[in-house]
């Protein structure tokens, strides 16, 4: 049976880590979840290498809401390049899912975003796992998690 951690924050205005895990469990079984909620974004890369090396999870979404201010990116970005490293360290997967509050209009399109990119994480989550031809199908499509897909350079 393989093993799903989902790292979470509490600093994130949208409960990512259940929309994953809502999405995950409609894709089929053989998995367990294993979630970690830690209270910001710069936790998330010692709570992916805790889920991936202590909780033996076969891989991890990370999960988090940086704000708006350039302080919110620069911290999202020092958690990317943490959550890269534990990839490197442990030859396992982490799925990077961020949502920035500026990347929609409002509160409402701020949740919509959240849910899409995070369930679309999950899916690509579940097809690593289980499902590797479904993402080779994919390649070079021009998938874009939480907004529209932008399709190949042959369909424009």
């Amino acid at each position: 049976m393989k093993k799903i951690g989902i790292a979470d924050t509490t600093f994130a205005r949208f409960d990512m880590g259940g929309a994953a895990i809502d999405e995950l469990k409609s894709r089929g079984t053989g998995f367990r979840i294993e979630r970690y909620t830690v209270p910001g974004i710069k936790d998330l890369p010692v709570a992916a290498k805790i889920l991936l090396e202590t909780k033996e999870c076969d891989m991890v979404l990370a999960m988090g809401m940086p704000g708006s201010e350039p302080i919110d990116k620069q911290s999202a970005l020092v958690a990317d390049l943490g959550l890269q490293q534990v990839q490197v360290l442990t030859g396992k997967h982490v799925l990077g899912v961020f949502v920035y509050e500026d990347e929609a209009a409002d509160k409402r399109g701020l949740a919509q975003l959240a849910d899409k990119r995070s369930r679309e994480h999950a899916i690509n989550a579940y097809d690593l796992l289980f499902r590797p031809e479904a993402m080779r199908r994919r390649a070079g499509t021009g998938q874009r998690e939480g907004f529209e897909d932008v399709g190949t350079l042959e369909d424009e």
